[in-house]
């Protein structure tokens, strides 16, 4: 609007510039005086001006012709291509300049201007490798997705063009929602160009949407190939591909298989918690129990998990309280000030029916870091312990708005999942899932979790009351039955 405005005005002046100066010319006197052959010729100031312009346009018309003179004599000469190559000049120069502006267009946003362009510069130029990638892109832009895909398959037909037009169908099959499709179209770009980093992020998530754990084991080993992946990522990645393989094949009973590539996720990544637990369990089927041990060791030397507990105790499943409390001081004595540590600690006192032992090991974490599972913990010590259910209750209030403790969230989109995967289930983002505390938000709601210490009673004085949900652990089958806030056992 404004550079509309602008043009006008710009119009105007110049219009109004022209008047004045032809009104200057027509009341000036004097001239120019011409003297040919003896006849002299006197010009006024208007007509002098326009016999400028008219030499001016000679000039130009004669240096034109003496160019085609230029190109016939050397058609005469025997050079067959000259004139050709004359009037070819002239298109050219169209035809590039009006894919220049078809540039401009499509970069500013005007798709119909840029498709009006291409079919100019098509017209001078007949380059369809030039000028279809301009006439896909700028339907696109104008909304006219059916021409953009037929260009696109003129591009593809052309041996020169075929990345760019695959690519191109690729996006938009990727904004139709046809994944398979795009998939297909991602392994045949990949295959023109094999170094192509976004074509091969493209393949690598559409096959870990697919669990298509070969291809993608053999797309990552392709980005590291090419140099488009560090080695050290890779290795982690690849240990995710191998965890995600070895739980298909366990779902499909395939127990000597699920246990090679359990192992091999594991030895890839040790820290990866669930190929550690996956690996301790078919050492547990091999009967090798110690080679279970060193594994989930090694996994709680780099994170303490309660996946990794769990596993630890299906290690010996029969084993008493008393004996399972001994075996796990071997485990939690690696890091004995963790958070995971004094909660697992716990909970296998309480299965011993040893609370002030229970309350001993939560230590200060009400004090420091209460969640839900520390609160449910110890709202079983205060049941064992033979507290009114007053007191019960009040603990188990405060787990229900206490923050849940670390959780598989996804870095990014930071939604929680309920359980480890290669792929998030919100953003479908590969391998972002994290073991860790999640956004806290308000539960602001006067008749939500603030109004049950008035239905329940009122809660143990001097812990904060924290937000989200709770989250209880089982570490074994003689855990006593005591409710938890989330209906399982603490």
């Amino acid at each position: 609007m404004l550079w509309s405005l602008i043009k006008i005005l710009l119009f105007v002046t110049i219009v109004a510039a022209l008047t004045l100066g032809a009104g200057y010319l027509m009341e000036s006197e004097g001239g120019i005086q011409i003297t040919v052959a003896g006849t002299e010729f006197t010009l006024g100031p208007l007509q002098s001006v326009i016999a400028a312009v008219i030499v001016v346009v000679a000039v130009w018309i004669f240096l034109k012709l003496l160019s085609l003179l230029v190109a016939v004599l050397r058609f005469l000469n025997g050079d067959e291509t000259a004139i050709s190559r004359y009037f070819d000049r002239n298109r050219e120069r169209k035809g590039f300049q009006a894919l220049s502006e078809g540039m401009l267009a499509l970069a500013s946003g005007e798709g119909r201007l840029a498709l009006a362009k291409a079919a100019k510069a098509e017209k001078y130029l007949q380059r369809p490798e030039l000028t279809n990638l301009l006439t896909a892109q700028a339907a696109e832009l104008s909304g006219d997705t059916k021409k953009a895909a037929e260009t696109y398959k003129l591009l593809v037909a052309n041996e020169s063009t075929r990345f760019v037009g695959v690519r191109g169908i690729l996006k938009q099959k990727l904004a139709e929602g046809d994944n398979e499709t795009a998939r297909k179209l991602a392994e045949r770009a990949l295959k023109l160009k094999p170094k192509h980093s976004e074509t091969q992020d493209v393949l690598l998530r559409l096959q870990a949407e697919a669990e298509d754990w070969a291809g993608a084991r053999a797309t990552l080993s392709a980005k590291l190939k090419h140099g488009t992946l560090p080695r050290d990522i890779h290795k982690r990645r690849d240990a995710v591909l191998a965890l995600s393989e070895a739980r298909d094949i366990m779902d499909d009973n395939k127990t000597i298989e699920a246990r090679e590539a359990a192992i091999e996720a594991n030895r890839k990544s040790p820290d990866l918690i669930p190929a550690a637990v996956m690996a301790a369990r078919s050492y547990v089927e091999q009967g090798k129990p110690r080679y279970a041990t060193r594994v989930i060791q090694k996994a709680w030397d780099t994170r303490p998990h309660p996946e990794l507990a769990a596993a630890f105790a299906a290690i010996e499943p029969e084993e008493t309280p008393a004996a399972r409390i001994k075996r796990f001081a071997q485990l939690t004595k690696q890091k004995p000030n963790e958070v995971e540590a004094r909660l697992v600690m716990a909970e296998l006192h309480i299965a011993d029916e040893d609370f002030p032992g229970a309350r001993r090991a939560l230590g200060d974490l009400l004090e420091n870091d209460p969640d839900a599972r520390a609160l449910t913990i110890m709202a079983a010590i205060e049941r064992g312990e033979g507290a009114s259910d007053v007191v019960v209750k009040g603990w188990l209030t405060r787990a229900l708005s206490a923050p849940r403790g670390p959780q598989w969230v996804c870095d990014n989109c930071q939604t929680v999942n309920a359980e480890w995967g290669p792929v998030c289930k919100s953003c479908k983002a590969f391998d972002t899932l994290s073991w860790r505390s999640p956004v806290q938000t308000d539960l602001g709601s006067a008749t939500g979790v603030q109004m049950l210490p008035m239905i329940v009673g009122a809660p143990p004085a001097d812990v904060p009351v924290p937000e989200d949900m709770p989250k209880a652990e089982v570490l074994g089958p003689d855990a006593p039955d005591t409710p938890a806030a989330d209906g399982g056992t603490p």
